[in-house]
C-alpha cells in the first residue's frame, strides 16, 4: 500500500472531516482545498474547508462559500476542529501558517492529521506527511493523490479546475522552474477530465478594477527603487497609501513577479503595511539568487527558494533601510 491509498483509507475510515490551509490564501490553497474537498465527495465522503481568511478577489470566481472562515466564523470553525477525527494540512508545513487561533485548534485536536505540501522544512506534527519539495504545487500533489490511490477515474471537470487553478498560480503561468515534466503530465490528465483552462486564464487576468491597475501604476511610477549595484528592485507602500487606491486583498499580488520581469532584475521585493506590519514577498530567478534564506534569517519567513514570504514589525522606512542594508550580504554584484 502507498502512502496515497493510506490517505485513501483514511478518508474511508473517518466521520468528520476537515480540511485547512494557510492564512493569506492563495491559488494553490484554495484550489487544492477544493480540488480535495470534491475528491472527498466523490468517495461519498463529507468534508469541511475552514480557512484562516478570505480568499482575495480575483479568485471570487470559484464556489467558495462552502468554505468556513476563521475570522467570520470563529465558533462554526472551532466546533468542526474539535470534532475532527481527521484533519488535512495543505499546503503549508508549520503550524504557525495557520494563524494564531487556528494553531491553537489545530496542536489541541488529537485526531490524525495528514500533511500534503511542497514547501521545504516540514514540522513533524502530522500523522502521515507528504512532503514533495520537487512539486511545483500542492494541488499538482492532490492530483497525485487522485491517481495513486486509483481513482483517476473520478477526475473530473470540478475536482480539476481549482487545482488546474492551484498549478497555474503557484508556478507564475507555468514559468517558474518549479515546473517538471511530471507538472505537464499532471496538466495533461486534468485537461482530458475536461477542464476548460483558456476559462480559467481569462476569470484570473481579466478581472482587474480601475483601482487596482491605479495602484499598479502609482507602485511602479513613484515607489519602485533599483539596487542597480546588484539588479535587486523593491517596493515599499505604506498604509496611507494603499488606502488612498482602495487596496483589497490581492491588489498587489502580482507586483513582484512584474517588477522582476525588468530585464536583468535578479530580484524583487514588495512589502506593505497591512494590519500593523509590514508584509513582505520575496522573488528571484536563478538557483543563484535564493530569497528563502533572506527570508527566514530576518523577517520571521521562509518560502521556496525563489518565492518567499516574510513580515516585519518596524516602520515602513526602518524596513526599507534593513533591506537596503541586507542586499549586499546575499546578492552579489
Amino acid at each position: 500500500m502507498n502512502i496515497y491509498q493510506q490517505i485513501e483509507a483514511e478518508i474511508k475510515a473517518a466521520s468528520n472531516i476537515v480540511i485547512t490551509a494557510h492564512k493569506s490564501a492563495d491559488g494553490d490553497s484554495i484550489g487544492s482545498s477544493l480540488g480535495l474537498l470534491y475528491f472527498i465527495e466523490k468517495l461519498r465522503k463529507k468534508a469541511v474547508v475552514c480557512h484562516p481568511d478570505k480568499a482575495p478577489d480575483f479568485l471570487n470566481w470559484l464556489d467558495t462559500s462552502s468554505i468556513l472562515l476563521m475570522e467570520e466564523n470563529p465558533e462554526e470553525v472551532t466546533t468542526q476542529m474539535q470534532k475532527a477525527d481527521l484533519i488535512f494540512c495543505l499546503d503549508y508545513n508549520a503550524t504557525n501558517r495557520v494563524g494564531p487561533e487556528m494553531q491553537a485548534l489545530l496542536e489541541a485536536a488529537t485526531c490524525k492529521k495528514i500533511m500534503i505540501d511542497h514547501h521545504l522544512n516540514p514540522e513533524e506534527f502530522p500523522t502521515i506527511t507528504v512532503s514533495e519539495t520537487t512539486a511545483s504545487s500542492t494541488s499538482q500533489l492532490i492530483v497525485d493523490l487522485i491517481e495513486e490511490s486509483g481513482h483517476l477515474e473520478l477526475l473530473d471537470e470540478k475536482i480539476g479546475t481549482p487545482l488546474y487553478l492551484g498549478i497555474l498560480t503557484d508556478t507564475g503561468s507555468f514559468r517558474f522552474n518549479s515546473v517538471k515534466p511530471r507538472t505537464h503530465e499532471v496538466l495533461g490528465k486534468i485537461l482530458a477530465a475536461g477542464v476548460e483552462h483558456h476559462l480559467i486564464h481569462e476569470k484570473l487576468s481579466d478581472n482587474n478594477t480601475e483601482t487596482r491597475l491605479r495602484l499598479q501604476g502609482y507602485a511602479m511610477s513613484e515607489k519602485l527603487e533599483i539596487l542597480y549595484d546588484y539588479n535587486v528592485a523593491i517596493i515599499s507602500l505604506s498604509k496611507e497609501e494603499l488606502a488612498k487606491y482602495q487596496y483589497k486583498k490581492g491588489d498587489t499580488d502580482s507586483l513582484a513577479n512584474l517588477v522582476l520581469s525588468i530585464k536583468g532584475m535578479k530580484a524583487a521585493i514588495v512589502f506593505t503595511e497591512r494590519d500593523g506590519i509590514m508584509k513582505i514577498s520575496f522573488r528571484s530567478k536563478g538557483a543563484e539568487n535564493p530569497v528563502n534564506v533572506l527570508a527566514k534569517e530576518h523577517f520571521n519567513g521562509g518560502g521556496h527558494a525563489n518565492a518567499s514570504g516574510g513580515m516585519s514589525d518596524l516602520t515602513v522606512d526602518e524596513t526599507l533601510e534593513k533591506l537596503k542594508g541586507l542586499i549586499p550580504e546575499y546578492f552579489t554584484k
